[in-house]
C-alpha cells in the first residue's frame, strides 16, 4: 500500500491504496473481466511481471481481489469491494476521453489495441463458423505490423503470428487512425470514407465489419465543443 496521507478524508484513505503506479490499471483489467495472470500481462504489456505480482498481492491483502486456486488454475477475481470500483473506473475513463484527448505517438500500442478489441467482439454478429480478421499497420515496425483475430461462437483469440487459417477480411490502417476509431474519436464510416481505414474482402463482409465490434462504453462519451 502507498504511503499514508495522514488525513481522515475518505478520498485520502482510498488513494493510499489506489494511487500507486499501475494499481488502477490493474483494477481496470479486472473490471473488464480479465482473471488470469498472463492475460493481465497482455492488457498491461509495459508493466513488469514482478510489479504486477506485487500489485495483485497488495490488492488481495486490501480485500479488493480474491485469489482463487482450483487445481493448477489461478484466477484473480474482484470482491464486492472491487466490483464497487467499476463506476470509479468508468467515470475516470469518461473524464479522460472528454478532457485529455491528445495522444502522443508513445501512447499508440498495437498489442494493447488488439487485446482490447478482441474482448469487445460481438460473437453473435460474425458469420457462422470461423471468422479471421487480419489487421495490417504499415506504419509500425515489421515485428508488430500484422495481427489476427480468430473468432468463433466459443472464443476469440488474438494472434501476432499467422494462425494458418483462411483470412475472411483484411483491415489496413495506420495505427493512430485505428486507435481513434476504437476510442470513438473517429467514426467507422468517416474512417472508411476517407480511406484512413480500409477493409478488403467480399463486399458484404467488408460492410459488416464495424458491426462485429462493440466499442468501449467511453467511446460514445460526448466531447467538449
Amino acid at each position: 500500500m502507498g504511503s499514508s496521507y495522514h488525513q481522515f478524508c475518505p478520498v485520502a484513505k482510498a488513494m493510499e491504496l489506489l494511487d500507486d503506479r499501475w494499481t488502477l490499471l490493474v483494477i481496470r483489467e479486472l473490471v473488464c473481466g480479465t482473471e488470469r495472470f498472463n492475460e493481465l500481462r497482455r492488457g498491461l504489456p509495459r508493466m513488469s511481471p514482478t510489479l504486477l505480482s506485487r500489485r495483485l498481492y497488495q490488492l488481495t491483502r486490501a480485500g479488493i481481489v480474491h485469489r482463487r486456486v482450483e487445481d493448477n488454475d489461478v484466477r484473480y477475481v474482484l470482491t464486492q469491494a472491487g466490483h464497487e470500483l467499476r463506476p470509479v473506473v468508468e467515470a475516470l475513463a469518461s473524464w479522460g476521453i472528454r478532457w485529455i484527448g491528445e495522444l502522443g505517438d508513445e501512447d499508440l500500442d498495437p498489442k494493447l489495441l488488439l487485446w482490447d478489441m478482441h474482448r469487445n467482439v460481438d460473437q453473435t454478429a460474425v458469420p457462422d463458423g470461423r471468422t479471421v480478421i487480419q489487421f495490417q499497420f504499415p506504419d509500425v515496425p515489421p515485428t508488430s505490423r500484422h495481427w489476427w483475430l480468430v473468432i468463433t461462437r466459443e472464443e476469440v483469440d488474438v494472434c501476432d503470428t499467422d494462425p494458418g487459417h483462411a483470412v475472411t477480411v483484411t483491415v489496413t490502417a495506420d495505427l493512430r487512425s485505428m486507435t481513434e476509431v476504437w476510442r470513438g474519436d473517429l467514426g467507422w464510416s468517416d474512417a472508411l470514407g476517407t480511406h484512413a481505414v480500409e477493409v478488403h474482402g467480399p463486399e458484404a463482409l467488408r460492410r459488416a465489419v464495424p458491426r462485429w465490434f462493440k466499442l468501449p462504453l467511453w467511446a460514445s462519451v460526448p466531447r467538449p465543443a
